[in-house]
């Protein structure tokens, strides 16, 4: 489950009512899904050929559809990332940076773990999301992202429009307080 670190040396707020209380005050979406029983086989795998991802996707399709019916997005795919896959540090250091994008950045979790970073009107904090996590990023909203120390994640995402997905940078630094 996610939890919300604030401040360093303020307490974590961990409890999953208050974490998607705090997140929807600030107009980010957050909902706790299950991933099905029937994903475990492909989810235990460290990586995953193009098939298994189309089939996993696939298993994943009642989200997919609710998402299309209530928000119009219209395609997904599913990114994986862990140690072995070729230029992951480059991947992972166009992200990292402060950055928004015009369109909603919108993930499920379904294995492994990272961690988003948010500045919302000069508040910063973290949202360390893991496996049935979902969280949608509002178009126009200061963040940035990078993978916890375990380096692996497992992750849909969700789309309306491809084009509004691209990173727009800010001068502002990637640090809580």
């Amino acid at each position: 489950m996610a939890y919300i670190v604030q401040k360093k040396g303020s307490p974590e707020i961990k409890d999953n009512s208050e974490v998607k209380k705090f997140l929807n005050s600030r107009g980010i979406d957050y909902e706790h899904w299950d991933t099905p029983a029937s994903a475990n086989s492909l989810l235990s795998k460290d990586t995953l050929n193009d098939a298994e991802k189309e089939e996993l996707l696939g298993k994943l399709d009642n989200r997919f559809e609710e998402l299309k019916s209530k928000f119009g997005y219209r395609t997904r795919d599913l990114v994986v990332l862990h140690p072995g896959v070729p230029g992951i540090k480059d991947m992972l250091a166009k992200f990292d940076k402060v950055h928004y994008h015009t369109d909603e950045e919108v993930r499920y979790i379904v294995d492994g773990s990272g961690i988003f970073g948010f500045s919302i009107k000069g508040e910063k904090f973290l949202v360390h999301v893991s496996r049935n996590d979902y969280i949608s990023v509002p178009r126009n909203t200061n963040h940035w992202f990078y993978l916890d120390e375990k380096m692996r994640i497992k992750a849909v995402r969700y789309f309306q429009d491809m084009s509004g997905w691209v990173p727009n940078y800010v001068e502002e630094t990637a640090a809580i307080d």
